[in-house]
């Protein structure tokens, strides 16, 4: 299916790895012109030359800081025209209400929950003159409220209700916001976490993919599975879809 966003402008935010790293190569592949954005100039320098040479379309990048409002607002200004913003970069650490102390929860929310917000804002205006598409890459916590990752939780609600409202207010504008709740994702993050759960709870880091034997499916989603939900909610195929979050966890628990 040609998605039609040949020719399209998309910025990408965490994009050296993970769910951000293959929504650029799926933008890419469907002829989107990428900026992409994350802290390590390195990794972005060789995750542009990568799809440069597999995709044949125009790569940008930009290390930033995005956990830092200068550093969003310097992003933002290099951008030129835009039709869709990838709102992605972001890890919340886990731990309950006494583990997380108030630095950390600060770190976190300033990269993700306030990333989100100051970036969707900024780049309204230009995304507003082209008719485009916020994409946030949030997370099932937010509807799940898992206790041991009550950081995660919170920020991941709060921008759940931030991608709904901001929704009403852009189809007045002809723009669209969207967001992706995924669930388990196969990413070196998820196998961090889960190695680091093996060891407290099995005594064994090694034993981490036990864990991933009782998701739906037996597995954790594959980043290709989010980053085509996030490229065709993106594109005109799905020019209704507003104000929406598709959760993509493999189904209900119970």
């Amino acid at each position: 299916m040609d998605l039609q966003l040949r020719g399209k402008k998309a910025l990408v935010t965490g994009a050296t790895q993970g769910i951000g790293r293959e929504t650029a190569e799926v933008l890419a592949e469907e002829g989107c012109e990428l900026l992409l954005a994350s802290r390590d100039a390195a990794r972005l320098a060789e995750a542009a030359e990568a799809i440069r040479a597999e995709h044949g379309v125009p790569v940008a990048t930009l290390a930033a800081d995005l956990s830092v409002e200068a550093e969003r607002l310097r992003l933002a200004a290099a951008v030129g025209e835009l039709d869709v913003l990838v709102n992605n970069a972001g890890a919340i650490p886990s731990g309950n209400l006494q583990q997380i102390d108030h630095a950390a929860w600060q770190r976190a929310w300033d990269l993700k929950v306030f990333g989100y917000i100051d970036l969707s804002r900024s780049l309204y205006a230009k995304l507003q003159a082209r008719r485009g598409v916020i994409v946030n890459i949030i997370g099932s916590a937010g509807e799940g409220f898992p206790p041991d990752y009550i950081a995660g939780a919170a920020g991941n609600a709060a921008l759940m209700a931030f991608t709904r409202a901001l929704g009403k207010a852009a189809a007045r504008d002809g723009m669209r916001v969207v967001g992706i709740n995924p669930g388990p994702v196969s990413t070196p993050r998820h196998e961090r976490r889960s190695r680091a759960r093996a060891g407290q709870e099995l005594g064994d880091a090694g034993r981490w993919q036990e864990f991933d034997a009782d998701l739906p499916f037996g597995r954790a989603a594959t980043p290709r599975e989010i980053a085509s939900a996030a490229a065709f909610l993106a594109s005109p195929r799905s020019g209704y879809t507003n104000g929406t979050i598709l959760t993509i966890n493999g189904g209900p628990d119970s």
